[in-house]
């Protein structure tokens, strides 16, 4: 079995062995097609209409290395390059996705409410740093209970090490971590384990490293709007059709030609669209009709605006366009309860954490339409008639780990028996729990902030990722600012590395059973009962002294019971009914007190 996405611009490879080359080039009068080899002879393009040069050839094939000459001048790798073997500066390679034959076509997804996501980065997550050390690992994945791992994103960019929101080809896997195959290969792999494969895209920005699109198609920005990378994406302007499709296609191609089971789509409060249908709308649109009765896709955003007319459901349940929404609001709140932290965007939650954590287990998001003093405005919609699994919910992820100054982990910053209580309430919690790479067995590792770039942007980086603490009180002396790692060091992507040779010991390996005991939990006693989540509502209330009674009444007839004390008095036990599902201290259900910082979950069928 073979799997392909067709798409208007690119490289295709042609049913007879020829190939197909296509570039949108609005600002150039003429593009050639320059192959590996053959410097002395470059093969004109055809212009076509509005903007697109086009040229069939029997002179490349499968593994042909090129380059797009704009005007004469500047050589340019494709903008939907599938792989950059030797960097974005690089060459583009054709690739025929029927050249990798996939296995049995049995596999159809898993449904939504079944997810427990675990983020990673491939270059960090395993030893080798490479497509097949995640493969290597997926056993451990497995065991642990998590139903689908999500990669960061994986387009080009410039250098060895990157996060991947840096990316300038979308299309194509960075070289780094592997070629496409390997990627195939990985998913397949998971695939063979019941695991989905999840994938972060990014389509707000572009890198600041490698992107030529300025030079031969401006019309892919527009000064209109801006966004914390300069000038936005042209999603409502002039041209902005083939913009819309280039990022529509790039959606289409992970899911088709790699059989992604879904994206999460980064920081879609800076895609700024006046148009109407919205770029996001569209998007899911076209994904959800592209698959609909074929296998489950999933969609995820992040978005500070807390819009969830993007979450909605039908009369009957289904999603209509998103499945989810990464919740800050719960991990915001949840943090300052366990570490008191009151800098930045924690001040919106500081004065009353249990408050917003219990809005965020009941109603989903805690700022749904309320005054953010940090960003000095309203924020959010209402939230409290979407279902529970609208929600992901975590405790660590790439950004709030990685955006710390030492990149340090909740596990050295929160008490160990108060992050205990907070787990055991993320993970039996109807809502989608995710999992930051390592978490489950207390990884000591930091996770930094690391790139690859060189000259003055590497210099500007470095600088501005110390500015960017210079406003907190803990960094005002300059020794401490010139102590934050180097993003540019290589010491500071090794030092991210996950330290798997930790895992026998009693700490790392004590966490690890209770991650496995917690999801073995989820699995049996609580995902049975989501399915029909559109008509799960809850009642909730929070107390002074830090106690959480929240009672969660399920389609199916069932009730479903949290009582938490995250307070560091015992006080009485709130009343509860059902039969006890988990608890952190069984021998306080024999009596009348619950212990300072235990949680208690009861299921009544």
């Amino acid at each position: 079995m073979s799997s392909s996405h067709r798409m208007p611009f690119g490289a295709e490879a042609l049913p007879n062995g020829s190939v197909r080359f296509r570039l949108w080039a609005p600002m150039a009068q003429n593009v050639a097609l320059r192959l590996d080899g053959e410097a002395s002879h470059l093969l004109s393009m055809d212009r076509l209409e509005d903007g697109w040069f086009e040229l069939i050839t029997a002179r490349a094939a499968h593994g042909s290395l090129y380059k797009f000459q704009i005007d004469g001048g500047l050589d340019v790798p494709d903008p939907a390059s599938r792989f950059q073997p030797h960097d974005v500066q690089g060459p583009s390679e054709v690739l025929d996705p029927g050249s990798f034959h996939w296995g049995k076509d049995n596999w159809r997804g898993r449904p939504w409410e079944e997810a427990v996501i675990y983020e990673l980065h491939v270059g960090t997550f395993s030893p080798e740093g490479t497509f097949r050390g995640v493969e290597q690992k997926l056993d451990h994945l497995q065991s642990l209970g998590v139903t689908a791992i999500e990669l960061m994103p994986l387009s080009d960019f410039p250098g060895k090490r990157n996060w991947g929101y840096d990316g300038v080809l979308p299309f194509a896997p960075d070289s780094s971590y592997g070629r496409p195959e390997d990627l195939k290969q990985l998913v397949e792999a998971a695939h063979a384990r019941r695991l989905m494969v999840f994938l972060d895209v990014v389509y707000n920005h572009f890198g600041p490293e490698g992107n030529h699109l300025h030079a031969y198609a401006p019309q892919f920005f527009t000064s209109r709007h801006t966004t914390p990378w300069g000038d936005a994406i042209n999603f409502d302007g002039p041209g902005s059709r083939v913009v819309r499709d280039f990022f529509m296609h790039n959606a289409l191609y992970w899911l088709e030609e790699y059989r992604i089971d879904g994206l999460r789509l980064d920081a879609v409060h800076s895609i700024i669209d006046e148009s109407s249908p919205h770029i996001l709308t569209e998007l899911a649109r076209t994904v959800r009709d592209r698959f609909v009765g074929e296998r489950f896709i999933h969609l995820v955003l992040e978005n500070a605006d807390n819009a969830s007319r993007y979450l909605r459901r039908d009369n009957a349940g289904a999603v209509e366009l998103y499945d989810g929404q990464w919740n800050d609001d719960i991990h915001h709140a949840v943090h300052v309860l366990l570490t008191g932290e009151s800098d930045g965007y924690y001040s919106d939650y500081v004065g009353d954490p249990m408050r917003h954590l219990c809005r965020c287990l009941s109603e989903g998001f805690a700022f749904q339409g309320n005054y953010s003093n940090y960003h000095a405005s309203n924020r959010g919609e209402s939230s409290d008639d979407l279902p529970p699994a609208a929600f992901v919910s975590f405790l660590q992820n790439h950004d709030q780990v990685g955006n710390r100054a030492f990149g340090e982990r909740i596990a050295q910053l929160a008490a160990p028996r108060q992050l205990k209580a907070a787990m055991e309430i993320l993970l039996l919690a109807p809502q989608i729990p995710m999992l930051f790479m390592g978490e489950e067995f207390g990884a000591s590792t930091p996770f930094l902030f690391f790139c690859d770039f060189h000259g003055d942007l590497a210099a500007a980086v470095t600088q501005g990722r110390r500015s960017e603490f210079s406003r907190f009180a803990k960094f005002n002396s300059p020794h401490t600012l010139e102590s934050i790692p180097d993003p540019n060091s290589g010491n500071t992507f090794q030092q991210s590395k996950l330290d798997w040779a930790s895992l026998p010991d009693k700490v790392h390996a004590d966490w690890l059973r209770l991650y496995r005991d917690l999801l073995a939990i989820r699995h049996k006693q609580i995902v049975p009962h989501l399915a029909a989540a559109c008509d799960i509502h809850c009642q909730a209330t929070q107390s002074p002294e830090r106690s959480l009674t929240l009672d969660w009444h399920l389609k199916d007839g069932a009730l479903l019971q949290l009582r938490a004390n995250l307070g560091a008095e015992p006080h009485d036990w709130p009343a509860h009914r059902g039969d006890v599902i988990y608890a952190s201290d069984y021998g306080a259900l024999e009596g009348q007190i619950l212990p300072p910082w235990s949680v208690a979950w009861f299921v009544k069928r």
